[in-house]
């Protein structure tokens, strides 16, 4: 298949409430342990970003949403300080984006998803799967291939795990992780 489970090569960077030593705190986001998770649920805007760069990875990650959670999975950063779709692939976490096409499982900007539903992750525990190699980055959500595009922009970097703003500036609802595995590729 397009997004293979992971080998004994691949790092928790989240596991039951540990990790966050893997990562620095970027912006306002109040990332904490809570339950053996790692959540955010107030802030303007944060992430968490990998002190290690990634090229070629396999992201499998565990994570709880609400329907109103603006979240997302950043690769190939190339802007840690300013961490944003227009310098990275921004792997969407937000089911009720006013543009629904860039959507929960969508890369923002680059790849819709193929068919846009509402309430695909909210209010549940969720798998997302990352693969990228060279310029083809595929997107599962739950064993569903969401989007899949060949683009060669961005070639490398850190990976960020975003806490974002709701509709219209509002409060974005809670994101947890539960485990966040990488393997290289």
């Amino acid at each position: 298949t397009a997004c293979s489970h992971l080998s004994t090569s691949s790092t928790d960077l989240i596991r039951d409430g540990k990790g966050l030593e893997n990562f620095h705190q970027v912006g306002d986001a109040n990332w904490r342990v809570e339950n053996n998770l790692i959540v955010a649920d107030r802030g303007k805007a944060g992430f968490l970003l990998t002190k290690e760069s990634y090229k070629d990875v396999y992201i499998r990650a565990e994570f709880w949403a609400e329907t109103d959670t603006n979240s997302g999975i950043f690769i190939r950063v190339t802007n840690p300080t300013t961490i944003a779709a227009a310098s990275s692939y921004e792997v969407n976490i937000w089911d009720i984006r006013p543009e629904p096409k860039f959507g929960t499982g969508a890369i923002v900007d680059v790849a819709p998803v193929k068919t846009p539903i509402t309430n695909l992750a909210g209010g549940k525990w969720n798998v997302m799967e990352i693969r990228a190699v060279g310029p083809e980055i595929i997107v599962k959500l739950n064993g569903i291939e969401t989007t899949r595009v060949n683009d060669g922009r961005f070639k490398e970097g850190p990976i960020a795990l975003q806490f974002g703003p709701g509709v219209k500036g509002a409060v974005g609802g809670p994101i947890r992780w539960r485990l966040v595995q990488v393997q290289r590729l």
